[in-house]
């Protein structure tokens, strides 16, 4: 029973040591104050000296960030950016066509009528290698001094009257005939000529007025004596 009371009961502290731990704890937050108040002063004291370094250490932060930018490589081509090509320009829309109402219709205009040419009268420019009539087709060929064919067609010489070969009642005559004969195939041949209508065509053939320069060949026979006008009698070549 001794020996239980005896653990029961606790040591008590000692009374030094105590003291001494509540004292070093209360001392602990005053020497900090100190220390701070002394780096105050110490610092307000050299500020002028103290102000020039800290601005200097921005200044050499800010230069240390330039110059870890990194380097453009001069060598390098700039990327080439694709330009975006022209929209096409839309085209115009097609023409509409104008309603009927606005489409402007012509006048009618009245047709003049064309008075037609009558075959007296009308001119033809002939031309061709002619020579004497013989046996066969009459193509281009003189019969005699006031008959002629002109591609195949018979044409009678209207403004004058010349003797017939086969017709003569004389040589006087037949000498007459065969010169007129030759002289229309000479005139003829000599170039191109103009033939005017100067009646309607029947079985004895196409009278035509034969003319060139304005000068009519039968005109031309009759000053030569080798034709008379028409209606004439031709008995006068004979003596």
């Amino acid at each position: 029973m001794a020996k239980t009371a005896t653990r029961g009961r606790r040591k008590a502290p000692a009374r030094g040591k105590s003291k001494a731990r509540s004292g070093g704890g209360g001392l602990l937050p005053w020497t900090v104050i100190g220390i701070a108040a002394i780096a105050g002063i110490a610092a307000y004291d050299n500020w002028k000296s103290i102000k020039p370094m800290l601005a200097k250490e921005p200044a050499a932060a800010i230069r240390e960030i330039t110059d870890a930018k990194p380097a453009v490589r001069k060598d390098v081509p700039p990327k080439q950016v694709a330009l975006a090509a022209p929209a096409p320009k839309a085209a115009p829309p097609p023409a509409q066509p104008l309603p009927p109402a606005a489409i402007p219709t012509p006048t009618a205009q009245p047709v003049k009528a064309t008075p037609s040419t009558p075959s007296l009268g009308a001119s033809e420019t002939g031309t061709a290698a002619f020579g004497y009539c013989g046996q066969g087709a009459h193509i281009n060929c003189v019969g005699d001094g006031g008959v002629f064919w002109y591609k195949g067609e018979k044409i009678v010489i209207a403004d004058m009257a010349s003797p017939i070969v086969d017709r003569a009642r004389c040589d006087d005559e037949r000498r007459v005939a065969f010169a007129a004969k030759a002289r229309l195939l000479a005139l003829l041949n000599a170039g191109p000529f103009s033939m005017n209508a100067a009646g309607k065509t029947d079985s004895s053939g196409a009278p035509r007025v034969i003319s060139r320069d304005g000068r009519s060949f039968g005109a031309q026979l009759i000053n030569e004596g080798l034709a008379r006008k028409p209606g004439t009698a031709g008995g006068a070549w004979c003596a």
